[in-house]
């Protein structure tokens, strides 16, 4: 991890957090891993909520990290198609292992919040 003083060039996990720690770029990698590809159309309608414009930055910018790739198809109208790389996949390993602690640990973590929550409530 990081420290201060640290520079960026010093701290990966910083810098890959910052990169594609949204919740669209992870929700971008778990998509394109229950499929082996995906159309933008087909994509953009399993993620609830994302823009057009939001997730074509979402897509050039995981495509330029080495996560995704795109394949265009000489027809008309052009065909292009997302799919993970193997560093996407093996990114897409360590996001469902992330999912399945969040499973594990759901009921912990709102207990706590709803202590904390009581905690912090004033008194009347």
């Amino acid at each position: 991890m990081c420290g201060k003083g640290e520079s960026e060039e010093c701290c990966p996990v910083k810098d890959i957090l910052a990169r594609f720690g949204d919740k669209w770029s992870i929700y971008t990698i778990l998509m394109l891993g229950k499929q082996e590809k995906l159309r933008f159309n087909e994509l953009k309608a399993q993620i609830t909520g994302v823009s057009q414009r939001m997730l074509t930055v979402t897509l050039r910018s995981l495509e330029e990290d080495g996560l995704v790739s795109r394949a265009v198809y000489p027809e008309i109208p052009p065909r292009v198609e997302y799919s993970l790389t193997p560093l996407g996949k093996s990114l897409l390993l360590q996001l469902l292992a992330l999912a399945d602690w969040a499973k594990l640990n759901i009921n912990q973590i709102l207990e706590a919040r709803e202590r904390y929550s009581k905690k912090t409530q004033p008194i009347s």
